[in-house]
């Protein structure tokens, strides 16, 4: 109910279940030997955005999929700061795409 305290362990395993399916998410939007091949910081990138966004929405992101896809880290943040995701979320996507850019 409204109200109820949530236990630590509780949070912790809903969290780790979230994470968990965007990181599954991820692997079925850029398929999974090609997701497990972009460098880390591209998959923690990645998988933050999955996390707020949802594959349906990021997968909306073409221009930014397609230059992920080639490898190329800078126009894929570029493309991400071309999109109203970037201005809403501000300060996070802000760092989102400058580690992007900066891969």
């Amino acid at each position: 109910p409204v109200g109820a305290e949530i236990s630590e362990e509780r949070v912790r395993a809903c969290f780790d279940s979230d994470l968990d399916l965007a990181i599954s998410e991820c692997g079925a939007l850029y398929g999974e030997r090609e997701f497990g091949e972009f460098p880390d910081e591209v998959q923690q990138i990645l998988v933050n955005m999955m996390f707020n966004l949802g594959r349906p929405r990021l997968s909306k992101f073409k221009k930014m999929n397609e230059a992920i896809e080639r490898g190329d880290w800078k126009e894929a943040a570029k493309e991400g700061r071309d999109s109203r995701w970037y201005d809403q979320v501000g300060f996070r996507a802000q760092r989102l795409m400058k580690r992007l850019e900066n891969v």
